[in-house]
């Protein structure tokens, strides 16, 4: 067991009268006091906008929860007062309700009354989806005007301002600590209070402190790590930069205050049959290979179970994030993710035998695989896997592969979309191929948009030059990228806002609308065929596809699986390998918890 934190003893009742009268009196006896600094920790780290929690509590292994209000839930912004000049944030397209989004001088109106009982506001931080239910930000409090219920925030404000309504709750609150399992730490004094779940004597408490990866590895070659605890961290777990066939297997990575492993660059890296959770940034960031010139990494994530991960920045974190050319994501048992499960840029990466589940838990606009922005990051392939109940709260809903913003040249082949708002959102790209993937009591099977002629054309007016940067940056006009994938020598001559040359076909769709074309698609612009369609409303009208009444096929075992009738196959679906999706046994990983399939 490698720790990155301390145990801490000497908690005592709470004898400072001023404190006292901050705490509820029914509450007073139950939460125990510890000064941090007379037992030689004065570096409580820093709660940033984008970044990580800084000290971490722990008791029993468990992460405690820093004194919050609301304590379940959110409070939403009451107003936003427009005193003076606007300065907008972000760029033209950042609108809403019609209306830029301005930040305002960085004040907030509240609701309620909660905020007149605070006091040391500097303390103080809040936590919020402050326009988007995409970026979420920690913000510091500067001051409190209890006559005006206004906060004002310490700068750096929100990236994109502060809109009415938005959701939002107040973190390091000393007179809301009151349920057990809360914590709240005077950084000025170094005095922490918290109120154990169970009695302090019964268990062990921890700190993290080290801010640094546990382990860091550079240039080096066949190195293995196998069987390590990593805990109680506020930094990653391994850092692997460079080298080639080292690995890093059967670990178990918990509590950690940011990525549990990064592997950045070097040749035939990989982790394989780890686990990964409670962590308060990502699980995986794996990357490698040249774009440039299209040389493949071959680094691996494999076997991995990651679960419980964004527990701080919910945003922009995710299960394994995948970059550069050429490697290798399967076999990932992956869920119970606020954001996505996960997400790629670059260049022929295959992602195959993940199960993915119950992601997209508190964002919007999200998929549980995502990638987006970028003409040229194609030749990917993601094939049998399983995706699953994915269903974000509230009007939220949850792709389970989210090809968004002109995403291009994906193949996605032989998946299984179940029991989820939305299987597939093609955002406007062009040439991807969605072919025998199963769709079964799904909201929507798939989604195709031209929103480059919509909401979207910002990208080609001039307001927003992403994409034809990124066509610049890999040099397109030039090997590889001419030869490999010719296609884009013709995009800006070829309408490039209009999403030509997907093809959707030998799919099927069971228990849910199959298709949405919007923004003036049809037929003629998106190829659709050869799909089995239960479409009982008998709406669905495409003469390329048949249409079925009830069951197409699909057989639903007692144990979760979907085995195909001959019925399913006789218009050219190929049977799917259930029995290799998800975890798999082998000298790491005893047991599984995946249900297995039949062939």
């Amino acid at each position: 067991q490698l720790v990155g934190g301390k145990e801490i003893k000497g908690f005592g009742a709470i004898t400072d009268v001023d404190v006292l009268k901050r705490i509820k009196i029914e509450f007073q006896k139950k939460i125990l006091q510890l000064n941090l600094k007379s037992i030689g920790i004065s570096n409580y780290g820093t709660i940033t906008k984008r970044g990580r929690p800084g000290l971490e509590l722990f008791f029993n292994g468990e992460k405690m929860t820093l004194a919050r209000w609301p304590n379940v839930g959110w409070d939403t912004i009451a107003d936003v007062p427009q005193n003076g000049e606007v300065v907008f944030a972000g760029d033209s397209n950042h609108i809403k309700n019609g209306l830029p989004i301005g930040r305002h001088y960085g004040r907030i109106g509240y609701n309620g009354d909660r905020p007149a009982n605070w006091s040391n506001a500097q303390n103080i931080f809040l936590y919020g989806y402050w326009v988007w239910d995409w970026h979420d930000e920690f913000l510091q409090v500067k001051s409190i005007d209890t006559i005006k219920k206004e906060i004002t925030i310490k700068p750096p404000h929100s990236s994109y301002g502060y809109i009415k309504g938005a959701r939002y709750y107040a973190v390091n609150v000393l007179e809301e600590l009151d349920q057990p399992g809360e914590w709240y730490l005077n950084r000025d004094d170094g005095s922490l209070y918290f109120w154990p779940p169970a009695p302090i004597e019964s268990g062990k408490t921890f700190v993290s402190l080290l801010d640094k990866p546990v382990i860091e590895i550079e240039g080096a070659n066949n190195v293995h790590i196998e069987g390590l605890d990593i805990e109680f961290s506020r930094g990653n777990g391994i850092v692997m930069r460079g080298g080639e066939n080292n690995l890093i297997a059967g670990c178990n990575f918990n509590n950690l205050g940011d990525i549990a492993v990064r592997i950045e660059g070097g040749f035939k890296n990989g982790i394989s049959s780890c686990d990964i959770f409670n962590v308060a940034a990502g699980g995986i960031i794996l990357s490698g290979g040249d774009r440039k010139s299209l040389t493949p990494a071959g680094n691996f994530a494999v076997n991995n179970h990651i679960h419980h991960f964004g527990q701080w920045l919910k945003t922009h974190q995710s299960a394994i994030s995948l970059g550069g050319v050429g490697n290798y994501v399967a076999h990932n048992l992956i869920h119970d993710g606020p954001n996505s499960g996960i997400q790629l840029s670059g260049n022929e990466h295959i992602l195959e035998y993940n199960e993915l589940h119950h992601l997209g838990q508190e964002t919007a606009d999200v998929g549980a695989f995502y990638m987006g922005r970028n003409w040229t990051q194609r030749g990917n392939v993601i094939r049998y896997n399983y995706f699953h109940d994915l269903n974000g709260p509230g009007q939220n809903y949850v792709n389970g592969v989210y090809l968004d913003d002109f995403s291009s040249g994906t193949t996605i082949h032989g998946n299984i979309f179940a029991r989820s708002s939305k299987g597939i959102e093609i955002g406007g790209g062009r040439d991807n191929i969605v072919s025998n993937n199963l769709f079964v009591e799904c909201k929507l099977g798939i989604s195709v948009d031209a929103r480059g002629i919509g909401w979207a054309k910002y990208y080609f007016t001039g307001n927003d030059n992403t994409l034809f940067e990124g066509m610049d940056r890999v040099n397109y006009k030039q090997p590889p990228y001419s030869v490999k994938y010719p296609i884009l020598l013709s995009l800006y001559n070829d309408e490039p806002a209009m999403p030509k040359n997907n093809k959707i076909i030998n799919n099927i769709s069971y228990k849910g609308k199959w298709i949405d074309l919007l923004d003036r698609l049809d037929f003629k612009t998106v190829l659709c065929s050869n799909n089995i369609v239960s479409e009982p409303d008998g709406k669905y009208k495409n003469e390329k596809d048949h249409v079925v009444n009830g069951n197409p096929g699909i057989i639903n075992n007692k144990d979760g699986s979907f085995k195909l009738s001959a019925d399913a196959l006789k218009f050219g679906f190929k049977p799917l390998p259930f029995n290799r999706m998800g975890l798999m046994k082998d000298a790491y990983r005893k047991e599984v918890i995946t249900p297995k399939f039949e062939d």
